[in-house]
């Protein structure tokens, strides 16, 4: 539906639309500009309010003699402040001005001039929490779309990285930016990505790129491992566009969502290239074993807890030394769950409880609780490792896989002793290899199908290359 250039229908229509009778954030003005009747709309707390009084006051400078025949002449000489378009379609002005564009309505055009001099609330762009490093950038990605991207823009400045907006969400309708690097990415798979987001027909991206990753990716929910690999931090985003990576940023999200990925892709860290090869190499090695012994540690001592004949002499130190009064699979049940509630406790308690809370807690279950009798003091001891270990690697997705693999092993081992532990396994390790990237391809690339040279990077971190083509410095 177009709009009007009859201006009292005009300005009844959007004042219907808008409800400004109730909406206290949705203001308008009704004014005169070069001597025609002219309204204008915005939401308060998107516009600048420094700009919106320098464009006011321009217009009420306005002279008959000044104004032009139609919108596109008024557009092009009396905007000087902002970006400037035309719009004649009625919902789309409407998602515009809710998206904190203002809009101009003037008596006797056919169009809406839209001035685009928003700003959005944001903080700043610190750090993020979980990806931290030990050196390099120390930005991260915010809420805001626009500063995400000048963030990537920032680092790469090459006119082949193009970055398209798309929109999703019947009430939402969020802003959903497409970044890749012209000539590296996989076009197959670019295409069918923007053909899915444009065809997504949900009411809301209420959890933004969680929602949006679910319904890229419907099938399989079962396999816990990730399909994904999100960051918070642009410095990563901008290596995974040049390697020829999708990066997906949601408007209202911290997070740049990678694809396609891998378990490799997910298991590297910035940290492994702002060090030299070598410490990078054992920075990557010492978090892949981590990640399994993460999988395997409380499963194996369990088995060798049941068959305690299978133990060699120089490692008897881990037989259980106390009276077992609750069955170890129940102890190490109760603490895996434990463990996650206390850290849902440390989220939502304020911060400056946390230390004494968490001192609290860690007395509480670690010496009273072994005092007890509830639990042995070596199932505390190794429960207390595999909870240290599932930071060491920044993926919460990739984490809470191998926690749910690894219960699967323990209730298995504890039901079918060895038999259960080689058949959580190998069930374990099909999940990994039968999983697939959105593009299709193998989860385990390059193990299977092998190909030696990828597989050498993906555990030696070597050098960064240093030319392009053999012409200068990259």
């Amino acid at each position: 539906m177009t709009i009007s250039s009859h201006f009292p229908d005009t300005l009844a229509r959007f004042q219907t639309v808008f409800q400004t009778d109730k909406n206290f954030d949705v203001v308008y003005h009704v004014m005169m500009v070069g001597g025609r009747q002219a309204a204008i709309f915005f939401v308060d707390g998107f516009a600048k309010d420094d700009t919106m009084s320098r464009i006011l006051q321009y217009f009420f400078s306005l002279k008959p003699e000044d104004m032009p025949d139609n919108a596109h002449g008024f557009a092009k000489q009396h905007t000087p402040y902002g970006e400037a378009g035309l719009l004649e379609q009625e919902d789309e002005i409407i998602i515009q001005v809710l998206s904190g564009i203002t809009c101009l309505f003037i008596d006797g055009y056919d169009k809406a001039i839209m001035i685009d001099c928003r700003t959005y609330p944001s903080r700043g762009v610190s750090e993020p929490e979980k990806d931290k490093v030990m050196r390099g950038s120390r930005d991260g990605f915010v809420e805001t779309l626009v500063f995400n991207t000048a963030l990537i823009r920032r680092r790469i400045r090459d006119p082949k990285l193009t970055i398209e907006i798309l929109t999703a969400g019947e009430s939402s309708h969020t802003d959903i930016a497409v970044a890749y690097m012209d000539g590296r990415v996989d076009e197959a798979l670019l295409n069918k990505i923007k053909k899915q987001i444009q065809e997504l027909h949900v009411d809301a991206l209420t959890m933004n790129q969680e929602s949006l990753a679910e319904c890229l990716y419907p099938h399989k929910w079962y396999n816990p491992f990730p399909k994904f690999k999100f960051s918070e931090r642009p410095d990563t985003a901008a290596a995974s566009l040049l390697e020829g990576n999708i990066v997906i940023l949601v408007d209202t999200s911290p997070a740049a969502m990678i694809l396609p990925s891998s378990v490799f892709d997910i298991i590297e860290e910035a940290d492994d290239y702002y060090f030299p090869p070598i410490t990078g190499t054992y920075l990557r090695m010492t978090r892949m074993l981590i990640s399994i012994l993460t999988l395997l540690l409380t499963p194996t001592w369990l088995l060798l807890m049941q068959n305690p004949e299978w133990i060699p002499k120089s490692f008897a130190f881990i037989r259980l030394t106390d009276e077992v009064n609750l069955p170890l699979i129940w102890q190490l049940l109760i603490l895996e769950f434990a463990i996650d509630g206390l850290r849902l406790a440390a989220i939502n308690t304020p911060n400056m409880l946390t230390t004494p809370l968490s001192v609290i807690a860690g007395i509480v279950l670690g010496e009273y609780s072994v005092k007890s009798g509830w639990f042995n003091s070596e199932t505390m001891l190794y429960m207390a490792f595999v909870t240290v270990a599932n930071y060491s690697q920044a993926s919460f997705e990739l984490g809470y896989a191998l926690k749910f693999m690894r219960l699967f092993m323990l209730v298995c081992t504890s039901a079918l002793n060895l038999w259960g532990y080689i058949l959580s396994f190998i069930i374990t390790i099909l999940a990994i290899i039968f999983n697939k990237t959105i593009a299709g391809k193998s989860y385990i690339y390059p193990l299977i199908p092998f190909h030696f040279s990828e597989l050498k990077k993906r555990f030696i971190r070597t050098r960064l290359p240093h030319k392009v083509n053999g012409k200068g410095a990259k």
